[in-house]
């Protein structure tokens, strides 16, 4: 059983705005625009737009997958990259690719998986231990976020398939004193 409670410290890890104190949780919605690319609208729960997210069309001229995160009034913040080869993912600050504006990368635990268990490192961490860990459902509609190799749980996703007549969408909680646009860029590499 996981931990409900969240460090008893803020965590910014691209901005200190998108780290709320508690003792509520953060609760987004993140929906999936009608178009070709992966483009997404994150909402509060009052329909407030967060943050928008564009992302390109991969093709043969373009193989790797760009997705950048913007603001409410359309700055950058973080730049998501994965990698040509596998699921792994870069995010970087802004619309750079520059190792110096490494945010984190993550891959997953291992190649073969029942369930997505996925490792997430920040940019200063020079170990090989994680600095949040991802584990799906069995089902793998759903994901939990933890601190580390706790039990620490920080944020909880779960996904609701679209139909013809709605899109697809991600309800995220995020729990106190965690960077929301963090959690939001992880949710993101979730994508296939």
């Amino acid at each position: 059983m996981a931990n409900q409670l969240s460090p008893p410290f803020g965590t910014p890890i691209t901005a200190p705005q998108y780290c709320a104190p508690g003792p509520h949780p953060v609760d987004l919605i993140i929906i999936k625009e009608r178009s070709i690319a992966d483009n997404f609208t994150v909402t509060d729960t009052n329909g407030n737009i967060v943050f928008t997210v564009k992302s390109n069309l991969v093709s043969i001229v373009k193989p790797r997958k760009h997705s950048f995160l913007f603001d409410s009034h359309g700055n950058p913040i973080v730049h998501l990259r994965r990698s040509i080869q596998n699921y792994d993912w870069k995010a970087f600050r802004g619309q750079s690719e520059e190792s110096r504006d490494l945010i984190f990368r993550k891959h997953n635990s291992s190649f073969f998986q029942l369930r997505l268990k996925s490792d997430v490192f920040l940019a200063n961490n020079v170990t090989d231990v994680c600095d949040f860990k991802i584990k799906s459902s069995w089902s793998g509609r759903s994901w939990d976020v933890y601190l580390g190799d706790s039990n620490i749980l920080v944020a909880q996703i779960n996904t609701k398939l679209g139909t013809m007549f709605s899109r697809e969408k991600y309800m995220v909680s995020v729990f106190p004193n965690i960077d929301h646009a963090f959690i939001v860029a992880l949710v993101l590499t979730l994508q296939r």
